[in-house]
């Protein structure tokens, strides 16, 4: 089995169970955050949407820096409703999936290089950024978005089990 054979279900899944999530959002509630430190309601759902553009940064680039030395730091998205964010997000997957899917073992063993400024931040091989930047940050701000959703009264879907909204699988 291949590494790209390995990681594909596992990616399927997080992508479809995201999507999902990101479906539920109330467009009315943007602008809402449940503490002041916290990011709104929007910028997470647009932070999401754009996670799997990450797959294509690692897969495609041997570095990407988040402000280049003389130029623009990469900016950060904005929330544009619903529909602009889903979009956005199967864009990103359907990208992010045939690049995993054209990838070697032996492309996904060399590094890969996140930069700010000129200054190399850290160095991993891209399979290890494939499973950390992309899969388990996925998960770690989808159960962000499982709480802004409970906070608002929306139900939550099923994510590896049934939820209290859901019932019984």
């Amino acid at each position: 089995m291949t590494i790209a054979q390995a990681i594909l279900p596992e990616f399927d899944q997080e992508m479809a169970t995201t999507r999902v999530m990101l479906a539920r959002v109330p467009e009315d509630r943007a602008g809402w955050r449940p503490h002041p430190k916290s990011w709104t309601l929007g910028d997470l759902v647009s932070h999401l949407a754009n996670l799997p553009a990450w797959g294509v940064y690692t897969l495609r680039e041997d570095a990407i820096d988040l402000h280049p030395p003389g130029g623009a730091p990469m900016p950060s998205p904005r929330y544009g409703g619903r529909d602009d964010n889903l979009a956005t997000f199967d864009r990103h997957v359907a990208e992010a999936r045939a690049l995993l899917a054209a990838t070697s073992d032996a492309d996904f063993a060399k590094p890969w290089s996140l930069k700010r400024g000129g200054a190399v931040l850290l160095t991993l091989p891209r399979v290890v950024c494939i499973r950390s930047f992309v899969l388990n940050h996925m998960v770690h701000h989808r159960g962000q978005l499982s709480v802004y959703l409970r906070l608002n009264d929306v139900p939550l879907p099923p994510v590896y089990g049934p939820t209290a909204d859901e019932g019984q699988a």
